[in-house]
């Protein structure tokens, strides 16, 4: 398979990501790199720790009744991100670039997904884990969780209700059973608008056991159209600094390569300013690294080598102790997720 990225940013990425020797050369032998550059590529792969993508998306939308996500193109034809993306072609795109082990979160809102996804992930040892999606408002989310929880692959729960709930003591109840069944909750923060931390503290004062990751806060400075107001954006920021201080909460380092002036922007100085802010609030111990694949695939087409590379290239400016926490160690934190190859060791 070939990878289209060029020879600066594909020695780059070599130099700072453990990558597997076999992934190594295939990774060569399809760029077709002279042997002797091959040869300190080579050496400059070797590294001790591996690397845990904590967010992507499967789904198959030929499924019987298909699937709500991706969502249907207007007037049809294939969405960017595929009609059917499995762990095997995740595999195909990630592993060259040292990935060991993958995250899928719940983007659909049906809970039979959950089980479908649960079924996939046991077939399919590169896929260590599957957070969920469940309504705390739902009768049944005590029934549901308990089912999904007897599965030690099942690792939490996306939801998308935060607003409506933290009022509601049925469902500030389901938020607790959540912590106390040893389940982790996922927010997407961009959803949330500039609301989301100020609502997300509220909760934490009621459960203070409660693992909390905030998904694509870098996503906030394009798909929150109240970034812009000043006053807005500056109690966002103090809340998120408050989020800070709470041990149980993590962010991830997704959504963050976006087109800028009609391109896709390769450049760290992009986005530098925006992850040293989020870098001050959680640091090198409560980051993890996530692709958001094939979502990814919307703001660019084989989109993983600028997904990853601008990750990298930002966390090791951070020094090698950042790095093997960012894209390894921190992965184990919020998410109790299953080693399931020699590969994938915990810290």
């Amino acid at each position: 398979m070939n990878f289209p990225i060029n020879r600066r940013q594909f020695i780059g990425s070599l130099a700072a990501l453990p990558f597997a020797m076999k992934t190594v050369e295939t990774a060569l032998e399809a760029q077709r790199v002279a042997p002797e550059e091959a040869a300190r590529l080579r050496a400059a792969s070797m590294s001790p720790f591996p690397v845990i993508d904590t967010h992507i998306h499967i789904f198959d939308k030929s499924r019987p009744g298909g699937m709500g996500y991706p969502r249907d193109m207007p007037g049809g034809g294939e969405p960017p991100q595929g009609h059917i993306a499995l762990p095997n072609r995740y595999k195909l795109v990630a592993e060259p670039f040292g990935i060991v082990g993958a995250v899928i979160v719940e983007a659909a809102t049906t809970l039979p997904d959950n089980f479908w996804l649960l079924d996939v992930a046991k077939g399919n040892p590169n896929i260590v884990g599957v957070v969920g999606r469940l309504d705390p408002n739902d009768p049944d989310f005590p029934k549901s969780l308990q089912k999904l929880a007897q599965n030690k692959m099942f690792l939490g729960v996306r939801e998308g209700g935060l607003r409506d709930g933290v009022s509601k003591p049925e469902y500030m109840s389901n938020i607790k059973r959540l912590a106390d069944a040893d389940c982790s909750l996922d927010i997407d923060t961009p959803a949330y608008a500039l609301a989301g931390p100020g609502t997300l503290l509220k909760i934490l004062d009621k459960v203070p056991n409660l693992r909390v990751v905030l998904d694509h806060i870098p996503g906030m400075t394009y798909r929150v159209k109240d970034y812009a107001d000043q006053q807005a954006r500056a109690r966002f920021v103090a809340d998120l600094k408050e989020l800070g201080g709470r041990p149980n909460v993590y962010a991830k380092l997704s959504e963050v390569v976006r087109v800028v002036n009609g391109t896709v922007s390769s450049e760290l100085n992009t986005y530098k300013d925006w992850l040293d802010q989020m870098w001050d609030v959680f640091g090198e111990d409560r980051i993890m690294f996530g692709s958001d694949w094939p979502q990814s695939e919307s703001v660019e087409y084989n989109s993983y080598p600028n997904v990853i590379g601008v990750a990298r290239a930002y966390v090791k400016t951070k020094g090698p102790a950042a790095m093997e926490k960012v894209f390894w160690k921190n992965s184990s934190k919020p998410y109790r997720w299953v080693q399931r190859e020699p590969a994938q060791k915990k810290s």
